[in-house]
């Protein structure tokens, strides 16, 4: 009897644990981001209230791919940008966590890019990506 067969599952097993060295295994969702500025007020999830605002800045408005009939405001997402159209755009290694204050769509301040999955604050956007692109793509997860 051959021992071939006993050593191919051993050395199968090798290889994907290497294999899971080499690549990023994404557990989050793929998405787009544009950038708004002030004023970030009234938002469609607490009005006028300042106190909405973490003082991060941090903060974004949900696209509606997330929007979920008003229930995204207050969620908070993990967010890195992943590409761009220009080279270097997004910062390697970068993650912030956001909070979901607004609805992109009926926002005050109009995003730089409609139909983006969220709107990022300019600190929020500047956190994790380089220059000023109309918008980028991203990695988020709640």
């Amino acid at each position: 009897m051959s021992k071939a067969p006993q050593l191919l599952v051993p050395c199968t097993l090798l290889l994907v644990a290497q294999l899971c060295c080499f690549f990023h295994f994404s557990l989050g969702d793929i998405g787009t981001a544009a950038t708004y500025s002030p004023p970030y007020t009234p938002t469609a999830c607490y009005g006028n209230d300042a106190s909405q605002f973490p003082s991060s800045n941090l903060f974004a408005a949900a696209g509606e791919g997330i929007w979920d009939n008003g229930a995204a405001c207050g969620r908070q997402y993990k967010v890195r940008c992943i590409s761009a159209t220009v080279p270097r755009t997004c910062i390697p290694n970068k993650t912030i966590q956001i909070r979901i204050v607004d609805r992109a769509q009926t926002s005050a301040s109009k995003p730089t890019r409609g139909g983006t999955t969220m709107v990022l604050t300019t600190t929020a956007f500047g956190t994790i990506a380089n220059g000023s692109p109309a918008s980028i793509n991203i990695e988020f997860q709640e």
